[in-house]
């Protein structure tokens, strides 16, 4: 059930109306709970059973990390259940294929069966979400829940279940143990980040994915600029997808009077990597960095082994994304460029640069990146980037009203992270700003059927 169709417009409005009538009551997160799972069990009944598999295990593990002696080994079953999960489901036919490549080098006997598993919607951010509860736990950051119908509804909360942002727990559990408030400013705000996301997504995205589909789908097809330009599509496509759905999930949310944490901001006005990195999808960066680069030992220790840390935790973020090479090799070019450039924002040289121009290598480092995330193969990818640099022509048959959109948009966020902030602020700005976003959408909206990007993940 996708946030942008009419069966989500129904679904919520027969949720909220019942959500307003109980929220005075002890039975709203039941209802909650059970309005989730109607919302997961939508795409596919049987993805409910893993998600109630994986909440009791967490749930029986929290009791146990309250008052067992054992809690190093309760910790480390919670940790191996949630990732066993996410390698079978996601990673079991990768696995698989690799070791029949290596068997048939090796000229091994041995037939490697495909699995042939259906990827579950979401796996890859409810099972962090639940692992996020057990450490919080586990470090006495979080007091243990002992209300399991309440757990359940944080770890299926329906508004961020299949996209997130990732929530902690310590920061989206507190919020359940009391009755929601609802506010007149929070349904305004909420219904404002949810037209903005809108007008991301089936504005923006889906029609930069018209443009990037066709370049990526035969790239053997077009010149240089063509695939410049489509790669420019997709950077912007994906922003807007991935963005666009954690506003509608921030703005579905803030109407029912929960608060989910900000995932995007303005990533492509960012000046270095590591400042691109704290503002794109903050919340699974912020996970990575609590949960992974910290315990690894952070920034403490001699230079080379902080270096280290950085290029683990980018890498494995990388694999996260994809049970493919092409996703590996996205996350080691990440690493590789953050390790490089981690002393660069702090050289005087470097601060001399103008703004801009920093802005501008950052996001085209970034798109290069971007090439391997989109390219279907390793060998698309690499055709992309020899052929940036051959000159070859080709009618790259660019739609210049989309990018001209996309101009206005980046130069929107630029503005937002200057000094000239206040201009947009302005009444004039923001009503004349409203309704240009309708009526873009009223004249470019698609059908409001293309899938989110990061459903995949």
């Amino acid at each position: 059930m996708l946030f942008h169709t009419w069966e989500f417009v129904i679904f919520f409005t027969i949720v909220m109306g019942v959500y307003l009538a109980l929220k005075k009551t002890n039975w709203w997160t039941l209802w909650l709970l059970a309005a989730s799972y109607f919302f997961y069990g939508w795409w596919n009944p049987l993805f409910l059973i893993l998600i109630v598999y994986s909440t009791a295990v967490d749930y029986l593990v929290g009791l146990k990390l309250g008052d067992s002696k054992y809690r190093r080994t309760w910790l480390t079953f919670s940790l191996v259940n949630n990732i066993f999960l996410l390698g079978f489901f996601k990673y079991a036919g990768f696995f698989a294929e690799n070791l029949r490549v290596l068997f048939t080098i090796m000229h091994v006997p041995i037939d490697v069966p495909e699995p042939n598993i259906l990827l579950p919607v979401g796996i890859s951010f409810f099972t962090f979400q639940s692992m996020s509860y057990s450490i919080d736990v586990f470090r006495g950051q979080l007091k243990v829940e002992k209300n399991y119908v309440r757990f359940s509804a944080f770890v299926a909360l329906f508004p961020q279940l299949v996209a997130g942002p990732i929530e902690r727990a310590k920061a989206l559990l507190p919020q359940m143990r009391h009755r929601p408030i609802i506010r007149s400013i929070d349904v305004s705000d909420g219904i404002s980040l949810f037209l903005v996301g809108l007008f991301k997504k089936a504005v923006m995205a889906d029609m930069l994915a018209l443009y990037a589909d066709k370049v990526y789908g035969d790239p053997g097809m077009y010149g240089s600029w063509a695939l410049l330009f489509g790669t420019y599509a997709f950077a912007w496509q994906i922003y807007f997808d991935f963005s666009g759905y954690t506003d509608m999930a921030r703005g579905i949310a803030k109407i029912m009077g929960i608060r989910l944490m900000l995932n995007f901001n303005n990533p492509y006005t960012a000046v270095d990597l590591g400042d691109f990195w704290k503002r794109w999808h903050i919340s699974l960066s912020s996970w990575f960095k609590d949960y992974v680069y910290i315990p690894l030992g952070g920034n403490k220790g001699f230079k080379y082994k902080v270096y280290w840390n950085v290029f683990i935790t980018m890498a494995i973020s990388g694999f996260w994304h994809g049970a493919a090479w092409t996703f590996v090799i996205w996350g080691l070019i990440n690493a590789i460029g953050r390790v490089a450039t981690m002393r660069i924002d702090q050289q005087l040289w470097y601060k001399k640069i103008p703004k801009f121009i920093k802005q501008l290598l950052v996001f085209h480092f970034i798109c290069v990146t971007w090439v391997f995330f989109r390219a279907a193969n390793v060998s698309d990818a690499m055709l992309v980037l020899k052929r940036f640099f051959s000159g070859l022509g080709g009618d790259p048959e660019i739609p210049v009203i989309i990018f001209a959109l996309v101009g206005g948009v980046w130069v929107y966020q630029l503005v937002f992270n200057s000094r000239f902030r206040f201009i947009l602020e302005s009444w004039p700005v923001r009503i004349a700003s409203l309704v240009m976003a309708m009526l873009m959408y009223i004249i470019f909206a698609t059908a409001g059927n293309k899938q989110f990007i990061y459903f995949q993940f």
